[in-house]
């Protein structure tokens, strides 16, 4: 199967404009600010519109994007996303450079950039800056990864009529050798605790430490590498789990009593379980395997040189783990694909007879299923009822190639009160939004294993965490001086383990408080035994810290007040969640799923002049003309005789573009579905009145069937 990359496509689908990716990348603790400029050119003879797709960390909060064309440089703002769209539309239409950022309504980790009006012969310069936090690897190391390729998302059977199908980003996956661009990464990491060394997947330069305690260092990588994997670095500290806190100071220009106005408190905890409770890890449970068997597994585990496949690493984890489980449980191995299936009718008491069938089953496994189809899958095990004192663990092994990323968290969501959930993304390209979300919303633990990385001692890991007793009524107070108040951005903790961190965030607001301390206390009850850690911290605030620690705090109360509009819909409490979430957006320049950076580079005010290049149809709208009559298949008599009489020509060559791609082109929708949603708000920006009448017309003379619900009209 092909990996789908990043780029910018010409006429002739070759991803030439994108030249180079410069990252710089600054560590501060458990957290990185990333700032990434890529480089294009537009090599044709007419001005350019392009689209330009790629993956970021899931969790992470884009918070810059900038553009400069020649001696001109643009800064983006954040707008509500139709606001930013009509804005693009308009600017484009004037003949202006303009640019447009926004992320996928279906899977965070998916990110759309439209360049608009490239002249020809012009370059580019896109500057993007994120900031996310690291993972803790089983070995105590932080993860950092820089995405280098957008795998295929798989589209299920069913969704918006598609009939299970492999929808890539632009470009593919090519060998070093033949990769368009180049990548430099260096990166600067600074810790209170000394950095005893730095790791990656990819040849890197010496580290270079910056003073005697070495708790400052850079590194780079080496000079002359081709950006065809993604790039892992892994930074150890000495005394990794001596809880922190960090008080960074708000923006001066911003409003005393605003977000970005007020200092915000960043808090890494790590909880320390009593020996007592430790000693009574639990020798019963459900233990639910659940493998994906989909083609995408029979790629080896990375691109730099030999490798495993992937397929055959989960096989020999699942063997590690069944041979580890405690006498007593219950387990049972779903395999899915297009489709799915179970070993055993219902899980079965764990015991010498049932584990060596197992095996026999294991041992048989191939990538053999087809597609990526995991929701069925767990739909079905949440409708299983569950076994008394037998807590249900989910362990699920996947290289994440799903569209419908936030469906399949919000599924694992709905149940979480009936199990935990541990994942683990195999291979480069994982999608972090999925193998990160199934595990927060399943009260679990997440981890990533590609290249090199033998899966066996994370995957025990996590068997450590799923035979801990379970954490409940879990509680965070706070205790600060009179006249200073803590408004907490992060959701309320819902799992804790021994070893494991958790970032808390929180808004100071009131008084300069000089050299007073704050404390945080984490109470929660353990195997019956009320239990508390906590925290001290000095409230003066540290300056000159990026502002990364209110960046981070808002895209969590973004991504709280996102799910809370979500579950509420159209009521009350719904309609005011989703404006307090777009207001914090805006106000703190953070991206979020109700969002988009746009950038217009008005200039001299002078129009980009030559007929405009469109790529993917990005416009908000289409022409009735003979190119468009042409893809659909059609004669323009055709395509002109079938109009209904009340509609513009520009609004049914739109409903035919849109429907069209929606009836036949699913296998492409991570490519086009910006645009067809940028299409549908045209259209009702239009207040055209027989939309219906048009569908129904456009499905008559394009031969399918395609609904208005799936078109979001």
């Amino acid at each position: 199967m092909v990996n789908c990359g990043c780029g910018l496509l010409t006429a002739n689908q070759e991803p030439v404009p994108l030249k180079s990716v410069d990252v710089e990348v600054a560590v501060r603790d458990h957290v990185a600010t990333v700032s990434a400029t890529l480089l294009y050119e537009n090599g044709e003879q007419s001005p350019i519109e392009a689209v330009f797709i790629f993956p970021l960390p899931g969790d992470a909060a884009v918070c810059h994007f900038s553009a400069k064309i020649g001696q001109s440089e643009v800064v983006a703002e954040v707008r509500e996303k139709q606001k930013a769209r009509e804005e693009y539309d308009d600017a484009l239409s004037s003949g202006q450079q303009a640019f447009l950022l926004e992320e996928s309504e279906q899977s965070p980790d998916v990110f759309s950039l439209s360049v608009g009006s490239l002249p020809p012969g012009e370059s580019a310069s896109i500057r993007l800056e994120y900031v996310t936090e690291l993972a803790v690897q089983a070995d105590d190391g932080l993860r950092f990864c820089l995405p280098a390729v957008l795998n295929p998302r798989y589209q299920p059977r069913g969704e918006d009529g598609g009939g299970g199908t492999l929808s890539c980003g632009p470009g593919t996956s090519v060998p070093a050798s033949l990769v368009p661009y180049s990548l430099t990464l260096s990166a600067s990491v600074c810790s209170p605790r000394p950095i005893d060394k730095v790791e990656s997947n990819c040849s890197l330069d010496p580290v270079q430490y910056l003073d005697q305690q070495q708790t400052r260092a850079t590194v780079k990588l080496a000079s002359g590498h081709k950006f065809d994997r993604d790039v892992e670095l892994l930074l150890y500290y000495k005394d990794a789990h001596l809880p922190t806190a960090v008080v960074e100071a708000g923006r001066p220009s911003a409003t005393p009593g605003s977000l970005m106005g007020d200092p915000v408190v960043m808090l890494s905890l790590y909880p320390e379980f009593s020996p007592l409770a430790m000693s009574s890890m639990t020798k019963s449970g459900e233990f639910l395997f659940v493998i994906d068997r989909s083609g995408s597994m029979d790629c080896p585990m990375g691109t730099a040189g030999p490798s495993q496949m992937r397929i055959d690493s989960a096989k020999e984890t699942l063997l590690l783990l069944l041979k580890s489980l405690p006498i007593g449980c219950h387990f049972n191995i779903y395999s899915f694909g297009s489709s799915y299936t179970h070993i055993f009718p219902n899980s079965v008491v764990y015991s010498q007879k049932t584990m060596d069938e197992a095996l026999k089953e294991i041992k048989g496994m191939k990538a053999d299923m087809g597609g990526t189809e995991i929701l069925e899958p767990l739909k079905h095990i949440f409708k299983q009822p569950c076994i008394p004192s037998q807590p249900r663990q989910l362990f699920v092994f996947t290289d994440g190639e799903v569209c419908n990323t936030k469906a399949v968290i919000d599924e694992v969501k709905r149940n979480a009160g009936s199990h935990r959930c541990f994942s683990f993304g195999i291979g480069e390209g994982a999608s972090t939004a999925l193998i990160n979300g199934l595990a927060k919303e399943g009260g679990g633990h997440a981890q990533f294993i590609s290249g090199a990385d033998r899966m066996q001692p994370k995957v025990m890991q996590s068997l450590r965490y799923a035979l801990q007793p379970a954490v409940v009524d879990i509680s965070v107070t706070w205790d600060v001086p009179e006249g200073v108040s803590v408004t907490p951005l992060s959701p309320p903790i819902t799992n804790l383990f021994q070893g494991q961190r958790s970032l808390i965030y929180g808004q100071l607001t009131g008084q300069s408080w000089g050299d007073a301390e704050g404390c945080v206390t984490v109470k929660y009850s353990l195997a019956g035994q009320p239990t508390q850690n906590q925290l001290r911290f000095s409230l003066q605030p540290t300056e000159d810290t990026g502002l990364t620690a209110h960046r981070l705090g808002a895209r969590a109360l973004i991504c709280s007040l996102e799910a809370e509009s979500k579950e509420q819909g159209d009521q009350s409490d719904g309609v005011k969640a989703k404006e307090k979430a777009i207001e914090v957006s805006i106000q703190s320049g953070v991206s979020s799923s109700l969002t988009a950076f746009i950038a217009v580079n008005k200039g001299s005010g002078e129009a980009v002049q030559g007929p405009l290049l469109r790529r993917h149809r990005a416009s908000g709208s289409w022409l009735l003309e003979s190119p468009l009559a042409t893809a659909l298949g059609k004669t323009l008599q055709e395509v002109e005789s079938s109009k209904p009489e009340s509609v513009s020509p520009e609004v049914w060559a739109t409903v035919l573009a849109v429907t069209w791609l929606h009836g036949f082109k699913m296998d492409a929708q991570v490519e086009w579905e910006f645009l067809a949603m940028k299409a549908v708000s045209w259209l009702h920006g239009e207040k055209v009145p027989c939309l219906t009448e048009c569908l129904r017309a456009g499905n008559l003379l394009l031969g399918c069937q395609v609904q208005e619900s799936s078109m979001g009209m």
